[in-house]
């Protein structure tokens, strides 16, 4: 629990350095390392340890589609590419491995190196929204599903006992019903008083109506993509994706929620920012 603890203080305080003082390029580099490493861990979920060749593959598509996907200009032609490449590199590999690989295996490797990084992209993406207020922008998704996460474990420790219903008992026995309504409930309240703050001190508005929408979506979506990266775990025999976050597990341990809550909330953000609501 220490270790757990003080690599999560540690972390934030990192977190905070990377979006409001280091250069924006830190935050980018960041980002793309973190992605190369969840290939390399959802490769070797689905297709096993052994399996060295397909994670170096699906490590190297990870570089390149979130390079290409955060790209400010041509990044759609860019995203393009890649989502082509990966279906003909894998396919290639299938074609001279078939005898001792399924396309369970080669899904895996796509999904793991072009789907998850541009999925995870998004935080990047968000980063660098227009106005040079990406750092504050991009707090709202991480708010969303880590803050939800927290509330969540928090209220099922208060009230799980007395409302002991099970949110997915097989998947995740120790989530409560109870305690996912009180993630989302603590996700609005969390991001309408972000909101609040932000809109008083900065140059930037963060909307009622918006931080009432991201919170709903942010924590419903971070709890499915929590239980769903969980699902995997159970299907493939592992406790954890990884060791990178020391009491942590792997990436896909820490940003499960957050694959599912960053793009919903860069779609949000474009549509409730583009028609001034």
């Amino acid at each position: 629990m220490k270790t757990r603890v003080a690599f999560g203080v540690g972390g934030a305080a990192f977190v905070i350095l990377a979006l409001f003082v280091f250069p924006p390029i830190v935050a980018q580099l960041c980002m793309m390392a973190l992605c190369v490493a969840a290939a390399q861990e959802f490769t070797a979920a689905i297709a096993g340890k052994e399996s060295k060749g397909l994670q170096l593959t699906a490590m190297i598509l990870a570089l390149g589609m979130s390079w290409a996907s955060a790209r400010d200009s041509y990044s759609v032609y860019f995203t393009r590419a890649m989502l082509f490449i990966g279906v003909v590199v894998l396919f290639v590999i299938l074609l001279r491995c078939h005898k001792h690989m399924g396309f369970s295996e080669l899904a895996g490797a796509y999904f793991g190196g072009i789907v998850i990084p541009y999925l995870l992209m998004s935080l990047i993406r968000i980063f660098t929204m227009q106005g040079g207020n990406g750092a504050l922008y991009l707090v709202v998704p991480l708010l969303a599903a880590w803050g939800s996460d927290t509330c969540a474990l928090f209220t099922g420790m208060a009230l799980g006992k007395r409302f002991p219903r099970k949110l997915a008992p097989v998947i995740s026995p120790k989530k409560t019903v109870v305690g996912g309504i009180g993630g989302i409930v603590g996700a609005v309240i969390l991001l309408v008083v972000y909101g609040a703050i932000v809109s008083r001190f900065s140059a930037i508005s963060l909307s009622i109506p918006l931080c009432i929408t991201t919170g709903i979506f942010g924590s419903v979506l971070g709890q499915i993509g929590d239980l769903s990266f969980s699902i995997v775990k159970r299907k493939s025999g592992i406790k954890d994706y990884g060791k990178i976050f020391p009491g942590h597990g792997g990436v896909l341990d820490r940003f499960d929620s957050v694959i599912f809550v960053a793009p919903v909330v860069e779609l949000l953000l474009h549509v409730f920012l583009n028609l001034g609501l």
